[in-house]
C-alpha cells in the first residue's frame, strides 16, 4: 500500500467528516483528471477547446480543476467537441 493510501486510510479512521466527504471529493477530482486526459490525448489545448465550445480558456481550466458543478450537457459538449461520446454508468 502506498504512503498516500496509508495516510488516507488512517485519516478516514480518525476523522469522520473526512471519511464521509472523501469519496465525493475524489469522484469530482477524477472527473477533472479524466477531462484533461481526454483533451490532451486528442492533442487539443485548453484554448483550442474553448474556441470549439464557444467559451473561454478559464472555463476549460475550471472544468478540469473544479468539476464539482459541471452539468451533464456540458460534459456531452466537451466529449463531442473532441470526437468522443459520453457514457454515464451507475453501478
Amino acid at each position: 500500500m502506498s504512503d498516500l493510501k496509508k495516510y488516507i486510510a488512517a485519516r478516514k479512521e480518525k476523522d469522520e467528516d473526512f471519511a464521509l466527504n472523501f469519496n465525493e471529493g475524489y469522484q469530482v477530482f477524477k472527473i477533472g483528471v479524466m477531462l484533461k486526459e481526454v483533451r490532451e490525448a486528442a492533442g487539443i489545448t485548453q484554448e483550442e477547446l474553448a474556441i470549439r465550445l464557444s467559451t473561454k480558456k478559464s472555463a476549460i481550466s475550471r472544468m478540469e480543476n473544479h468539476a464539482e458543478d459541471i452539468k451533464l450537457s456540458t460534459l456531452e459538449k466537451f466529449a463531442s467537441s473532441l470526437g468522443k461520446s459520453l457514457d454515464v454508468r451507475i453501478y
